[in-house]
């Protein structure tokens, strides 16, 4: 679906900016700690938004639109970038460390996108 491959580049363009907002702004004003937390948040956008562009792709080639479980995939890989990297950067720019609960969320949604895009191509 030709919305996975746009939300994957939005998604990407937006975790190489938080990247660079994180190198040279917040490198002064947060810990090292506490800069390593929000570095993981935008390795992990990356990685999925790039996921998402090929699930997109899948979709749109191999499958020909038609896979349930790559669309599944495709929204849970979305999902687990808003909790995941979501609450990772809402924790180290508030300080509320309660955020970190929904952090564990995100992996789990992350978790089960790559399974069904295994089962998707399994089933293919």
């Amino acid at each position: 679906m030709k919305g996975f491959i746009v939300i994957g580049a939005i998604l990407a363009f937006l975790s190489v900016a938080f990247g660079a907002f994180g190198a040279h702004v917040l490198k002064a004003r947060l810990t090292e700690q506490d800069l390593d937390v929000f570095q993981t948040g935008v390795h992990y956008q990356m990685f999925h938004a790039i996921g998402l562009i090929i699930i997109g792709l899948l979709t749109m080639t191999v499958f020909s639109g038609q896979s349930t479980l790559l669309s599944w995939s495709g929204w849970l890989m979305f999902a687990g970038v808003l909790l995941f990297s979501g609450s990772l950067y809402a924790l180290t720019l508030s300080g509320v460390r309660l955020l970190g609960a929904i952090t564990p969320i995100g992996g789990v949604a992350f978790l089960v996108s790559w399974v069904l895009v295994v089962i998707a191509a399994l089933r293919s």
